[in-house]
């Protein structure tokens, strides 16, 4: 049985660093320092842990956010979990628990940055949490090391989750929710993984492609409110967003 619990001890905090190596492969120079960890544990963050028996086996940090306005929010800036426990609700476990936190505090956003290209993510976030999609910002982080970004720019849509909404209530609870008319698609082929490590100029087009779906769709004032999955492709459904 997997335990989620808060990290609070710099030893579960240093394994937190040591675990980013094993999931995505950085370079010391991308690693997030034990400092923020520490920092995020102390001024309204998350820093969270999955443990099977004494084994950490997953992870997530947030960090505090202030919008214009003074609206207060979580960035959920990191959610990792180690190879062999993938596809078995860890990550999903994780990100209930900051949600349960959140709402104990009176929070009812929190938002992430993930790449659109990993349709294995896009799914799990709109079609597993409820998250929307209504902006995208073209290298967020710069180029890293990680091999499984594949010397790609960095370009990250922004999930928004609304975590009080009868949107995200009804999803999470795996009832029906009807959602608006889709007005715009976006594909990606389903085999972008294996593209990404064997052709570059390849993977950059289907990229910059994406890209200009995207942003030309969020001009008009749509949003990411669905994705489907096929053998071919995965694609996010934009059409006009249900508010909170």
């Amino acid at each position: 049985m997997i335990d989620i619990r808060p990290l609070t001890e710099r030893e579960d905090l240093n394994t937190v660093v040591r675990l980013q190596r094993q999931i995505w492969g950085f370079q010391d120079v991308d690693l997030i320092p034990l400092r923020l960890f520490v920092v995020a544990s102390k001024i309204g963050g998350q820093v969270y842990g999955a443990f099977d028996g004494p084994q950490m086996v997953g992870f997530c940090m947030a960090i505090p956010g202030l919008k214009a306005g003074g609206k207060t929010y979580l960035h959920s800036h990191m959610l990792g979990v180690l190879p062999d426990y993938r596809n078995s609700g860890v990550g999903r476990t994780l990100k209930l628990t900051q949600r349960e936190d959140a709402l104990g505090r009176g929070i009812s956003l929190i938002e992430w940055t993930f790449d659109p290209l990993e349709i294995k993510n896009a799914f799990f976030n709109m079609e597993r949490l409820g998250a929307i999609v209504r902006r995208y910002v073209p290298n967020q982080y710069g180029t890293t090391s990680s091999p499984l970004h594949g010397g790609l720019p960095t370009d990250r849509c922004i999930a928004e989750w609304w975590i009080a909404s009868p949107r995200v209530n009804a999803i999470i609870a795996g009832q029906p929710f009807e959602r608006n008319p889709v007005e715009a698609r976006v594909a990606i082929p389903s085999d972008i993984a294996a593209i990404r490590a064997k052709d570059f100029g390849c993977a950059r087009d289907i990229q910059q492609k994406a890209s200009e779906q995207f942003r030309g769709a969020f001009d008009r004032g749509l949003a990411v409110i669905a994705f489907e999955k096929s053998e071919q492709a995965g694609t996010y459904l934009l059409g006009k967003w249900e508010s909170v």
